[in-house]
C-alpha cells in the first residue's frame, strides 16, 4: 500500500488510517496535475513519460497524507500552492481547497515532508519562491498554529528536509543544512534530527509569541571510528521507528559530499539514546568570532528550556513560561553532543564505488518465518542493492550486513532514454503483499521482485549459497521463493552460511524440513550418491532413507 509522487515522492502508508486497503486501489501514482489510482498487476515497467514533462508552471504534487479515510494533497499549483481533501477510493475533492503556504514548497525542486499527529499536520518547508525562509509548521488542527523562527541562522541554514517521524510526545525532523557550528572557509553540510512537542502552545506575548518554545537539534553521527573519525555527513533517506531485539531504532542512509572520497552508509540511531541527547548540555557561541562551546549547566534557566509543558506543573502551558527561559531556548536550539550511532560502526559501508546510495527501504519481516532483516539501498546508476542484516546476540546493538545482490533496475529500451539523469532514482518503495519494490524515474515507473530464486533454481549449492531469504530449496529440487507463513518443506541457511557439507551442483545434496521455531519438527534425510532426482516410494539401491521426528523438550 504506497503513495508515490513526482519529482519529489513522499511516502504515506494509506494503512496507518485506513485499515486493510482495497485490492486494486493499492497505489497512488501522483504526478503533475492529476493522482493516478493503479493495482500493482502492472507490468513491471509502466511507463509513464508523458506524466513527467518538467515544465515548472504545473501542480505537482507534493503531500499526500492519509487522513480520515481519505487523502490530503497539496501541490505547487503554478508557483500558487494549494492543498486539499479527496476520498480515499474515488479520489473526488471533498470541500474548498486551502492554502499551501508553510505545507508545500511553491518550486517542486524543493524538499518538504509532512505528517499529521494528533490531528495537526506537522510540514517541514519553505515559504517563499527562494527557498530563503525554512520552516518547520503546525496547522490545521486544534491546536494554535506555530512556526520556526525566521531569518535565524541559528535555528536552520538552508535545511534540505528529509523526513519526520512521530515518536512519544514529539515529532522529529530529520535534515541536512549547511553547519554554522565549524570555523570553516568553506561550506560544510551536516545531517540533523530536530523535535518539537506536539503539545507546544507557543511562546507569550514577548517572547517565542505564535513559535515553538521547544525547538530543538542535534548532529547526526553516522562515522566510520579510527585515529580521525570518517563521516558520512549527507542524510538521503530514513526508515520508518522500527523495533529490533526490542528497541526503536531508526536507520539512515548517508552519503560523503562530492568533494570527498565517494562512499554511502547506513547508520541506526536509538530513539532512547537520541531523546537523551536533548536532555544533554547546550552549545552556544557567545560572538562571532568565538569558538561553540558548551553552555555550563548553572547557566541554563530552569525549568530546563526545550521541554514539553506538563498537566499539573508550575507550568502547564508554554505560554506561561519565564521570559528567561524562552529566550535561551531562541537563542540555544543546538545541543552540544552528537546522536550517537547504535554499534559505534555502520551496519553498511559502501566506497569507492561508481555511484552512491540515496534511496532506502527496510523489510524487517523477510523471510518464510517473517524473522529476517533486508536492507534494498537504491543507487544513482538505478540499481539496487541488497543486504541480509545479521544481529549478533539477543539485546546486542552490534550488527553485521551480507551483501546478496544487485539488481538492475533501470531499463533503458523500456524507459525510452539512457542518461545520468535518466538513471536517478527518484523513489524507492517495498510493498510487502506482493513482494514487490516500487522504482520511480523521472520517465518511468519500474516494478521488482524482492528476490530472484529463479536465478538458482538448478543447483541447491547456488540457492544455499545465495542466504537470500526469501528463497529455500524445496521438494521439487528448485530454488523457491518462499511466502510468509509456508508449510512447504524447505532447506534454507541464511543466518550462519554453513555450506559445508554441499559438494559442487553434481554432488552430495541433504534434503530437511526446516520448521518454525516452536513444535514438531519432521526430517528426511536423503542421501544420493550423484543423483539430484527426488524420490518418493521405495528408496532404489545406493540409496538409504532415515525418518527421524523431533519433539520439543519438555520444560
Amino acid at each position: 500500500n504506497v503513495n508515490i509522487c513526482f519529482p519529489k515522492i513522499l511516502l504515506a502508508p494509506m494503512m496507518n488510517t485506513m485499515g486493510t486497503p482495497k485490492e486494486g486501489i493499492n497505489t497512488l501514482v501522483c504526478a503533475h496535475t492529476h493522482t493516478y489510482s493503479t493495482s500493482l498487476t502492472l507490468p513491471s515497467f509502466l511507463i509513464l513519460s508523458y506524466l513527467f514533462l518538467q515544465e515548472e508552471c504545473r501542480n505537482f504534487i507534493k503531500v499526500v497524507l492519509s487522513q480520515h479515510e481519505g487523502l490530503f494533497v497539496c501541490g505547487t499549483n503554478a508557483f500558487n500552492p494549494l492543498c486539499a481533501n479527496y476520498t480515499g477510493d474515488s479520489l473526488e475533492m471533498v470541500g474548498e481547497t486551502v492554502s499551501g503556504m508553510a505545507r508545500c514548497p511553491y518550486d517542486p525542486r524543493h524538499a518538504n515532508v509532512a505528517l499529521f499527529a494528533e490531528g495537526s499536520l506537522f510540514t517541514g518547508t519553505v515559504t517563499d519562491f527562494l527557498a530563503i525562509d525554512a520552516v518547520i509548521y503546525r496547522s490545521l488542527g486544534d491546536s494554535p498554529a506555530l512556526r520556526t523562527v525566521k531569518h535565524d541562522s541559528k535555528w536552520f541554514r538552508e535545511p534540505f528536509f528529509v523526513s519526520a517521524v512521530e515518536w512519544g510526545p514529539h515529532v522529529y525532523f530529520f535534515f541536512r543544512e549547511m553547519a554554522m557550528e565549524f570555523h570553516h572557509l568553506e561550506k560544510v553540510m551536516v545531517s540533523r534530527v530536530a523535535r518539537v512537542c506536539k503539545g507546544d502552545m507557543g511562546g507569550s506575548q514577548r517572547v517565542l509569541e505564535k513559535q515553538w518554545t521547544s525547538f530543538l537539534k542535534a548532529r547526526l553521527n553516522c562515522s566510520v571510528p579510527g585515529d580521525s573519525h570518517f563521516y558520512f555527513n549527507l542524510l538521503h533517506a530514513t526508515s520508518a521507528i522500527l523495533n529490533m531485539n526490542g528497541r526503536d531504532v531508526i536507520l539512515g542512509l548517508f552519503s560523503t559530499p562530492p568533494n570527498s572520497i565517494p562512499g554511502s552508509a547506513v547508520c541506526v540511531f536509538d530513539m532512547q539514546q537520541l531523546a537523551r541527547v536533548f536532555e544533554g548540555r547546550f552549545k552556544e557561541q557567545k560572538s562571532p568570532e568565538s569558538i561553540w562551546t558548551p553552555v555550563p549547566d548553572e547557566l541554563v534557566p530552569k525549568p530546563r528550556p526545550g521541554g514539553c509543558a506538563v498537566q499539573g506543573s508550575p507550568f502547564s502551558s508554554s505560554k506561561s513560561l519565564p521570559d528567561e527561559v524562552l529566550n535561551f531556548v531562541k537563542t540555544h536550539p543546538l545541543m552540544d553532543e552528537t546522536i550517537p550511532l547504535v554499534g559505534h560502526r555502520p551496519w553498511v559501508v559502501k566506497t569507492m564505488g561508481r555511484y552512491q546510495l540515496t534511496a532506502m527501504v527496510v523489510d524487517t519481516e523477510a523471510g518464510p518465518h517473517r524473522n529476517h532483516t533486508v536492507l534494498f539501498l537504491g543507487s544513482t546508476r538505478g540499481t539496487v542493492l541488497k543486504f541480509l542484516i545479521l544481529p549478533s546476540g539477543e539485546k546486542s546493538p552490534t550488527h553485521s550486513s551480507v551483501f546478496l545482490e544487485e539488481v538492475e533496475g533501470f531499463n533503458p529500451e523500456k524507459c525510452g532514454e539512457d542518461s545520468v539523469q535518466a538513471r536517478q532514482l527518484l523513489f524507492l518503495s517495498l510493498d510487502r503483499p506482493s513482494h514487490t519494490l516500487l522504482l520511480a524515474f523521472t520517465s518511468c515507473l519500474v516494478r521488482l521482485p524482492t528476490a530472484r530464486c529463479h536465478l538458482h533454481s538448478r543447483c541447491m549449492k547456488s540457492c544455499l549459497t545465495s542466504r537470500d531469504p526469501y528463497c529455500g530449496w524445496t521438494r521439487g529440487s528448485t530454488c523457491s521463493f518462499l511466502r510468509p507463513g509456508t508449510r512447504l518443506p524447505f532447506q534454507q541457511d541464511s543466518e550462519y552460511g554453513n555450506f559445508s557439507h554441499l559438494g559442487d551442483c553434481d554432488g552430495r545434496y541433504l534434503w530437511h524440513y526446516r520448521a518454525p521455531p516452536s513444535g514438531i519438527t519432521m526430517l528426511h534425510l536423503i542421501a544420493l550418491p550423484c543423483s539430484t532426482e527426488w524420490h518418493y516410494h521405495t528408496p532404489p539401491s545406493g540409496i538409504s532413507m532415515l525418518h527421524l521426528v523431533a519433539l520439543p523438550r519438555s520444560t
